[in-house]
């Protein structure tokens, strides 16, 4: 089977990333423009059940399924990896089929009396077929986590955009003429296919690349997984904890701000369109840089606990600050062009400018949430998953404090939601800081973030003041180009200025060997 190294991996699934990033951005644009604001509002309440129930189902057992694997394969236990694999199965395969069936029957009193949308009925249904193939591909991904082989993974996420795309274009437009709760149950529909061929991929690469039959005696394995499923556990329930309350918080987040924003005296209607914007123009456009932080966050947990396991503590270090100022430079020059060009971005890719200040607002902060993912990772690697859950808990209960206190209140509304995520992101991200910082892995980067402050003041400065005096109104496009590539070029050259990139770290990447076996 092929091997990659930590910067290969990492990088592997940066491109595989970038590109389904790229896609999945598309597939939004397809979405908003075909169906407006309420299609999206109604696409993105249902969403957030969906992630709880997937997020149930795996149990958190893809992360250790990654860290287990790994152990094994380093003693040559193929028999171990195979139990590993019947036991994680048996147990997303039972929770999948419950929570399936349960959405299902469920479904409706979801939609009319915690969403209060019985629109939301139409796509809460078409997507729970998903549930059950999530599960399974989860484990497979697990599992090429854990012999860090990152190429199927990186090109089953490539096939699911290309195929939801696809299918996108044709449901929504086929059902958008039966109403807009039916287009978004196509777009929902979509998703499922998109997994499913997704599915079928990974499935065919485990076939190729295994050195075990899966079938012969998994019965055994099974009788004998008890210590195994002990094994997952430990690593799992820590790490569900917190996707648990990220989830719930999630799925509370639409009723939440529905019933607050009716409380501010805003129609059922108007506050699905304004929660559309929010969350289905300008969170994914906040969310393009953290295709590097994903990956990243994937390749940390077997390299991290490799490191942790031979006692190499200066590895440690470095892996997590590189990652931390990798994340924040690919995600400081795209947070520079929202803050300043949010009304052109947001008119160019949905047609609308009417989200521009949540944009200019949210930018900023959002640089923590691109190392945030790292961060936790990194818990997860060192056994201090336990400390990441009870941040996430922290972190879920003042933004729901802070949404509820100020998205009530008329003079706040939407933009009250938009503060409290804001809340959450930073409240989280420091706590995950400071205990990494209370156990001694790493000291406080101030340097670091003192120097990317700098490099983004001067690029925003001076981003500014271009804009001030020779935008045109005219042609805001090509003028956003323009002045987009000088930005880049200048904020490069900044980062290797102040040493927050360097020549010797790019000729650390084997770059002719990258995509090719050894």
């Amino acid at each position: 089977m092929s091997k990659q190294t930590f910067l290969q991996g990492a990088l592997i699934l940066v491109a595989a990333g970038l590109i389904t990033r790229l896609l999945g951005f598309i597939n939004r644009i397809v979405v908003a423009r075909v169906m407006g604001p309420e299609g999206v509002g109604l696409y993105m309440m249902a969403l957030p059940t969906l992630i709880l129930a997937i997020t149930i189902t795996q149990f958190g057992l893809p992360v250790a399924i990654s860290k287990r694997v790994s152990e094994a394969e380093a003693t040559g236990n193929e028999s171990k990896i195979k139990r590993i694999l019947v036991v994680s199965l048996a147990v997303t395969g039972t929770l999948s089929i419950l929570f399936t069936i349960g959405l299902f029957l469920l479904a409706p009193i979801v939609a009319t009396f915690f969403l209060t949308d019985p629109r939301a009925l139409y796509p809460l249904l078409a997507v729970t077929p998903i549930i059950p193939i999530i599960a399974v591909s989860s484990v497979i991904r697990g599992y090429f986590q854990g012999r860090q082989n990152m190429k199927p993974q990186a090109l089953s996420q490539v096939i699911e955009q290309v195929v939801r795309i696809g299918s996108v274009i044709f449901l929504t437009k086929m059902l958008y003429p039966y109403g807009v709760e039916f287009a978004a149950a196509g777009a929902m529909a979509s998703a499922v296919l998109g997994e499913f061929i997704s599915l079928l991929y990974m499935m065919r690469q485990f076939n190729v690349h295994k050195s075990f039959r899966l079938r012969k005696s998994w019965k055994k394995h099974l009788g004998e997984g008890r210590r195994t499923l002990n094994e997952l556990m430990t690593i799992a329930l820590p790490t569900t904890g917190s996707r648990f309350i990220g989830s719930v918080t999630y799925f509370f987040e639409p009723i939440l701000v529905a019933q607050s924003l009716a409380f501010a005296g805003i129609a059922a209607i108007e506050s699905t369109k304004q929660y559309g914007e929010l969350t289905g123009y300008v969170l994914p456009l906040l969310f393009l840089p953290t295709f590097l932080t994903h990956a990243l966050s994937i390749a940390l947990v077997p390299s991290i606990s490799e490191a942790a396991a031979k006692g190499q503590y200066e590895t440690i270090q470095y892996r997590i600050m590189q990652s931390i100022r990798l994340s924040i430079a690919s995600g400081g020059l795209i947070t520079i062009v929202f803050m300043i060009f949010p009304a052109v971005i947001l008119t160019t890719v949905y047609g609308t400018s009417h989200a521009a200040f949540m944009l200019q607002f949210m930018a900023p902060f959002f640089l923590l949430h691109y190392i945030q993912t790292p961060l936790q990772a990194t818990l997860q690697a060192l056994d201090l998953a336990r400390p990441a859950m009870w941040n996430t808990l922290i972190g879920a209960i003042i933004k729901f404090a802070v949404l509820v206190s100020l998205s009530s209140r008329p003079e706040f509304g939407i933009h009250g939601v938009a503060i409290a995520m804001v809340v959450g992101v930073v409240i989280v991200t420091l706590l995950h800081l400071g205990v990494l910082m209370k156990y001694k892995v790493v000291s406080f980067p101030i340097q670091m973030f003192m120097k990317f402050i700098m490099v983004i003041g001067i690029t925003g400065y001076i981003g500014f003041q271009w804009k001030h005096h020779w935008l045109l109104a005219s042609k805001p496009l090509s003028q956003l180009l323009t002045m987009g590539i000088a930005l880049s070029l200048l904020y490069i050259f900044l980062l290797f200025l102040f040493k927050l990139l360097s020549k010797e770290e790019w000729k650390l990447i084997p770059w002719n060997r990258l995509f090719h076996k050894k």
